[in-house]
């Protein structure tokens, strides 16, 4: 009786350590579950060993026990060798993304942002205990690329006080907490994460304003030509949108971190670009993006162009055709130029992405600087490619020649500048909510910035669909709010990797696998079956 007693113990030990095994890879919130009835396993197979001390004895006599031994000896060093692996394993943890979009690996805003953290971040998801799964998978990523980030799970159901005093009100909320302040994410989603991270770190949102009064595409637009796809964007960035007409108003407004001026129709008046004056001295940031005339009888920008000019960068006045054939894998035509070089600067760090313009004219620093600015120029179209003088014949015909002896300027062109000077009228940094002046002072010095590009389109709703269009206007604008960590690549959609077939193709496939795929390994049996015979 005592036998069969200590025989059940040992099998209910197996089964115990099976069981913990399944829960640990089944249902990893249970951790106090699987710990426990490990140990309770353990405890059994042990108990149970130690009842069959004279059997084991007996086995280790003559010429079994050599033979035993050998055989323990191989289980310890297999044991020893997958302790060691595992010990290893637990302690550098790497991953392979074998997808094609890398869906599975953090984007490089997310990781950037991340190995800039200087102080511990802790991270609280509040749901049912069955919905961890999908947070986890997430913020394993999170945790692997940065030790400053710490995630707890908090059942709502077990701790419902908790949940009560942080306010808590739906389920699957997370809560991100650094020095004293905190920021909710109600989404699983990585650019939802990072944006609530980048907000709680910064402690503040920057405002950009767009221009209005003169023709200029419109945040709040939903239409091919408007902007609300990359005003969203910006939103995802931790910036807030809104517009202004300077006409109306005596001054640029007070909290505007970056002012963009979108596509302009006309030309500003001399007071608009007095406030511009004023407001780039002060340490203002103005991004321009400014289309070429569409005809030779176009009114030009010239008050806008003559102030670019004051900083170093020349507009010119032509349109950039490009021949390279580059465009057509895109669905255009020479009409939009691509381009896929980027000069060296912060706002096209690791950059590599293609972008295209359509209807471009040409934008680049000036020889030698002007008035002590110096601008770098950002993206250059290929060798296939030159600036078209010629814009009346353009607009009738639709035919161009590259005619170097008459103006035009030889590829590849610059479509894009930057400049940046130190800002002489500049206040002081205020602090964010919860900063001491100390740290205030350490934040980086005032400058004026701006940014040329030679195309407002590329960002409109009807081209966000190019590959690098919104990361470079994005990478803008974040250079010019001098927020250069959030310069990157951005978290992308998963593909969709769908296969769309025919009704043929369906009927096909469908008869190779039941019909004829078996048909033929039934008829090589048969085969071999009758010449066995």
């Amino acid at each position: 009786m005592v036998k069969r007693v200590l025989g059940l113990l040992g099998w209910l030990g197996v089964a115990l350590v099976f069981a913990a095994v399944a829960i640990r890879f089944t249902r990893p919130e249970w951790q106090q579950w699987y710990n426990g009835l490990a140990l309770a396993g353990l405890a059994c197979t042990l108990l149970y060993i130690l009842s069959q001390w004279r059997e084991i004895g007996r086995s280790f006599s003559g010429r079994q026990a050599r033979l035993g031994s050998l055989a323990a000896g191989s289980v310890v060093i297999v044991l020893a060798i997958l302790f060691a692996i595992n010990y290893l394993s637990s302690r550098h943890n790497k991953r392979w993304d074998l997808t094609a979009a890398k869906q599975f690996s953090l984007s490089d805003q997310t990781r950037k942002v991340l190995q800039g953290l200087q102080k511990p971040v802790h991270i609280r998801v509040f749901d049912r205990s069955d919905g961890f799964a999908r947070f986890r998978e997430r913020l394993d990523e999170y945790q692997y690329a940065s030790k400053q980030i710490s995630v707890e799970y908090v059942d709502l159901e077990k701790r419902p006080t908790l949940a009560n005093e942080l306010k808590i009100q739906t389920a699957g909320t997370v809560v991100i907490d650094y020095e004293g302040r905190t920021e909710r994410v109600t989404s699983d989603g990585e650019q939802e994460l990072t944006n609530g991270l980048i907000k709680v770190i910064q402690g503040k949102t920057h405002k950009v304003y767009f221009v209005q009064g003169h023709g200029e595409h419109a945040p709040e637009t939903s239409d091919r030509a408007g902007y609300s796809t990359i005003a969203a964007s910006l939103k995802n960035d931790n910036f807030e949108t809104d517009t202004t007409v300077l006409a109306q108003q005596k001054a640029v407004p007070e909290d505007a971190s970056v002012l963009v001026i979108a596509g302009p129709k006309t030309d500003f008046f001399a007071p608009e670009v007095e406030m511009l004056k004023k407001y780039l001295v002060k340490g203002g940031k103005v991004l321009f993006l400014l289309d070429p005339p569409d005809r030779a009888e176009s009114p030009p920008l010239t008050n806008l162009i003559a102030l670019t000019k004051e900083w170093g960068i020349d507009v010119g006045t032509n349109i950039v055709v490009d021949v390279s054939g580059m465009g057509q894998m895109l669905g255009t035509d020479a009409s939009t130029p691509v381009a896929a070089k980027y000069e060296t600067h912060p706002i096209t760090d690791r950059f590599n992405l293609l972008t295209a313009y359509p209807l471009a004219r040409s934008v680049s620093s000036v020889e030698g600087g002007a008035n002590g600015h110096s601008a770098q120029n950002l993206v250059e179209t290929s060798k296939n490619s030159w600036a078209e003088t010629d814009i009346k014949r353009l607009a009738t015909s639709g035919q161009v020649e590259r005619e170097l002896d008459k103006g035009d300027k030889p590829g590849p062109v610059s479509l894009a500048a930057a400049v940046s000077a130190a800002a002489t009228d500049a206040p002081p940094p205020a602090p964010a909510p919860g900063d001491s002046a100390s740290k205030a002072n350490d934040a980086p010095k005032p400058e004026t910035r701006m940014v040329v590009f030679g195309d407002s389109d590329f960002v409109t709703n009807g081209y966000l669909g190019i590959p690098g269009n919104r990361d470079l206007f994005l990478n803008a604008v974040n250079w010019l709010a001098q927020q250069e960590n959030l310069i990157s690549i951005r978290p992308k959609d998963p593909e969709d990797r769908r296969v769309t077939l025919t009704a043929d193709q369906a009927k096909l496939i469908f008869w190779l696998s039941i019909l004829i795929i078996p048909g033929l390994i039934l008829a090589g049996g048969v085969q071999t079956w009758w010449r066995r015979r």
